[in-house]
């Protein structure tokens, strides 16, 4: 499709998405959600991508919603059309790894589309807050269980129930984002992230997604089943040959993602 509120490009084995809507701080409407689905469903369906990078700018990875658009909305609209979920829905149902890359303000559903991510690279002039409880509403995208799984029931809801923004060295301390770096070496540092996990097996890439991301929804009992499961299936692998065989040839494998 043709991108307005997006930069949509491939660089090697990376997906690159900016979000380009910097008169508002990069908020998100629903021209940019149909916008980020499309592009997601585009490196789902490109085998030569292997993991997927999402940014903003200096100034704002994306402020939120627009509250303008949501404004005027009725209980039922909201219902009816689902606003954002479909993008949340899609990010989390995305099979290849994400790397966010965050710098500025990062609020609300901006915090909710950093989190669906897999890896988060901060520079230090992020801030980070869930506050929709200051316009008489809650995180509708995901926020009130991803930020409680991130930082544990007590400090989330200071973060919800106050609307308090905490910065990226405190995100890291809480284990919300990855790593904090320069400002100025924000994306130069996803990019490296992304670019090792896209040097990885892509079938054990994928599996070791949804391995953790079960964690998460499933007793440790069950768990490890369902990663015993996966560690199985990937003996059956091309990639596990190579592997193995790369490392007792000391060489770099070549991974083909089958």
């Amino acid at each position: 499709m043709e991108y307005q509120v997006l930069k949509v490009s491939r660089e090697g084995p990376l997906g690159l998405i900016t979000i380009n809507r910097p008169e508002a701080m990069n908020a998100l409407n629903s021209r940019m959600v149909t916008e980020l689905i499309s592009a997601f469903d585009g490196f789902e369906k490109d085998d030569e991508v292997r993991c997927v990078l999402i940014a903003g700018d200096e100034n704002a990875f994306s402020a939120g919603a627009d509250i303008k658009e949501m404004a005027p909305m009725t209980a039922v609209q909201m219902a009816m059309t689902g606003h954002f979920f479909p993008l949340w829905d899609r990010v989390g149902r995305f099979p290849k790894p994400i790397v966010g890359a965050l710098s500025g303000f990062v609020l609300g559903g901006g915090l909710e589309l950093a989190m669906s991510c897999d890896v988060l690279v901060a520079s230090e002039t992020t801030e980070l807050g869930q506050p929709e409880i200051d316009i008489g509403i809650i995180p509708g995208g995901g926020g009130t269980q991803r930020l409680t799984r991130a930082v544990g029931k007590y400090k989330a809801m200071e973060m919800i129930l106050t609307g308090k923004r905490i910065g990226a060295e405190e995100a890291k301390t809480l284990g919300l984002v990855s790593r904090v770096v320069a400002k100025e070496a924000c994306l130069t540092e996803a990019k490296k992230v992304a670019t090792e996990i896209a040097s990885k097996s892509p079938v054990a890439v994928r599996q070791a997604k949804m391995a953790v991301n079960k964690a998460f929804e499933m007793g440790l009992t069950q768990g490890i089943d369902f990663e015993r499961e996966l560690f199985y299936l990937l003996f059956a692998s091309e990639d596990k040959t190579e592997g193995m065989k790369a490392f007792m040839e000391k060489r770099r494998p070549e991974f083909k993602g089958k």
